[in-house]
């Protein structure tokens, strides 16, 4: 797989902020058919950092429906994998700037 198709976009919340404070675990929407080892690999060579350990997660479909003018609209959102990346003790990543 190419880099482009592992690392999709890194996950910006409040939890995963605290991990990245804390713990210095980054976490990524990555492409379904990426592996633990070819995540790694993406991570060290965008970021230049030593990845220690990368834990993954297929997040499963949900359905949605809500009321609206128009009726009851039902759909699902679609599942995804995340990666969970812990890493090497003195690395960070600076996801908010370019």
């Amino acid at each position: 797989m190419k880099l482009s198709e592992v690392l999709v976009r890194p996950v910006i919340t409040e939890k995963v902020n605290l991990q990245m404070e804390r713990m210095g675990r980054y976490t990524f929407v990555v492409g379904k058919q990426a592996n633990k080892l070819e995540i790694k690999k993406a991570v060290e060579d965008f970021y230049g950092v030593k990845v220690a350990d990368v834990n993954t997660v297929v997040v499963p479909a949900k359905s949605k429906t809500r009321f609206t003018k128009a009726g009851l609209l039902a759909g699902r959102k679609p599942s995804y994998k995340k990666a969970i990346v812990t890493l090497a003790k003195g690395d960070t990543i600076d996801l908010f700037t370019n």
